[in-house]
């Protein structure tokens, strides 16, 4: 057994992780200085510097758990961390918007290939009784650095300028590349003469791909309804040929048995609904004080901050308690709240700012909620899966929420996308933030995750 402190290999896969989860959203604060940089660009072109990212790294989170699985977890991290890494400085320098987006798929493709890698090196550091802490700490890690984005991307593009909202992912990311070569070990050795399954690696991609482009574009008018719907059926259809070669193949990328675990079913369908709620969350939030409010982008930055400052030490105590009591209340709980939140802002800002009294309660009950939920989704989903499927079912986890988050986007850019704003256009979006948390904590209710000494799962 290793001598050497799990608590080591958690803040080095951390650490990477933080920088993937900002890039996601770091880039909302710096649209405004990228259109101005690049002038004749249009906004749907723009769109693709976030689109393009979102979606690649959907499409290959969950391919990229099988490589992990299959090829070592230290050896997948590090060629991630290599990648996104090297495409953050070729985006920061990008000549044109071209450059600029083929430099975030590359970045995107790096930042799938790192993210399930490191959630496998949290769990193989860590003995089972001290996992659930672990893991709500790592998916808190990748909240709070989501939630922080927009307003520390304000900071950055203001006093620095958007490349350095890149550049800024180099100090920490060649500090973790150059710590993990040491201090991360191979917990479950790959299995040399196992070989990859690039057919349903193809397959996956082109149908994970396919539906999260189709449901980007729906919120533009660049395409017809018509086409919308045939890249939508070209994905389900894809979809449908990766299920059935799943079934047919032996050693496919994905070993559809985990969805025969009753705990994973319920929480991956959890994950996509609150995904779509948290991107919706947030969008709707800078779109409410510029819009209505009319604060500045920073100062809306700075206005949502409190929220997520508290998803950190939610989830601390969160995972302690979900060691030894399970996920579910944490789960359900943590829905009601968000439910609550919502039904706050329907009722209680208006038109005037008055952030103290009228936004912040709603804003700190979103934040502990967020809290409660996004870290505890994140451990529970492989909380009763094998050691050999750690990755890759984190993988499927984290891309299920990258789907919502994408859904979340499109929905809120229909609902609040006009040149001006009004109030009443917001109550709308609440409504379907109270449905989409009841839904999730339905979902969650069958949710198992107690400690027990038998490890096997019904159905």
């Amino acid at each position: 057994m290793s001598t050497k402190s799990p608590w080591t290999a958690f803040w080095i896969a951390c650490s990477a992780t933080f920088l993937v989860a900002i890039d996601s959203t770091m880039l909302f604060a710096a649209f405004d200085a990228l259109r101005k940089s690049f002038v004749g660009t249009s906004a749907a072109e723009l769109s693709w510097v976030l689109n393009a990212y979102t979606v690649v790294y959907a499409a290959m989170l969950i391919p990229a758990g099988g490589l992990a699985d299959a090829h070592g977890r230290r050896r997948i991290f590090r060629l991630g961390l290599t990648l996104f890494l090297a495409a953050s400085v070729a985006c920061g320098a990008a000549p044109s918007i071209d450059w600029l987006i083929v430099a975030r798929v590359v970045q995107a493709l790096g930042a799938a290939l790192l993210t399930p890698a490191s959630m496998s090196i949290v769990l193989a550091a860590f003995p089972t009784e001290k996992r659930a802490v672990a893991v709500s700490l790592w998916g808190a890690v990748g909240g709070l650095a989501a939630a922080v984005g927009p307003s520390l991307g304000s900071w950055v593009t203001a006093s620095a300028g958007w490349p350095w909202a890149f550049y800024i992912n180099l100090p920490v990311g060649i500090w973790a590349l150059w710590r993990s070569a040491s201090r991360i070990e191979e917990a479950v050795k790959p299995e040399q003469s196992r070989s990859v399954d690039f057919v349903g690696l193809v397959l996956l991609m082109l149908a994970v791909g396919a539906i999260a482009l189709a449901i980007v574009e729906s919120g533009e008018s660049r395409w017809t309804s018509s086409q919308i719907v045939l890249v939508a059926g070209a994905g389900l259809v894809a979809c449908a040929c990766f299920v059935l070669w799943a079934k047919l193949k032996t050693n496919a990328l994905i070993d559809l048995s985990l969805f025969q675990h009753r705990t994973y079913r319920y929480v991956n369908a959890a994950t996509l609904v609150f995904g779509t709620a948290f991107s919706m969350m947030f969008l709707g939030f800078f779109f409410f004080m510029m819009g209505v409010w009319h604060y500045s982008l920073p100062q809306a930055g700075l206005a949502v901050t409190p929220g997520p400052l508290l998803v950190m030490p939610t989830a601390i105590v969160t995972g302690r308690l979900a060691s030894r009591l399970g996920h579910r209340r944490f789960l359900v709980g943590g829905s009601l709240l968000y439910a609550l939140s919502s039904l706050w802002f329907i009722w209680v800002p208006g038109n005037e700012p008055n952030y103290v009294t009228h936004w912040l309660p709603g804003l700190l009950m979103s934040g502990i909620s967020v809290g409660l939920i996004l870290p505890s989704l994140s451990a529970a989903a492989v909380n009763r899966l094998p050691a050999e499927h750690y990755a890759v079912g984190s993988a499927v986890n984290q891309a299920t929420r990258q789907i919502g988050s994408v859904l979340g986007v499109s929905i809120t850019v229909a609902l609040l996308g006009h040149a001006t704003l009004q109030r009443i256009d917001f109550n709308a979006l609440y409504i379907l933030h109270i449905a989409l948390a009841l839904l999730t904590g339905l979902l969650c209710w069958p949710v198992d995750t107690k400690p027990r000494a038998a490890q096997t799962e019904q159905k």
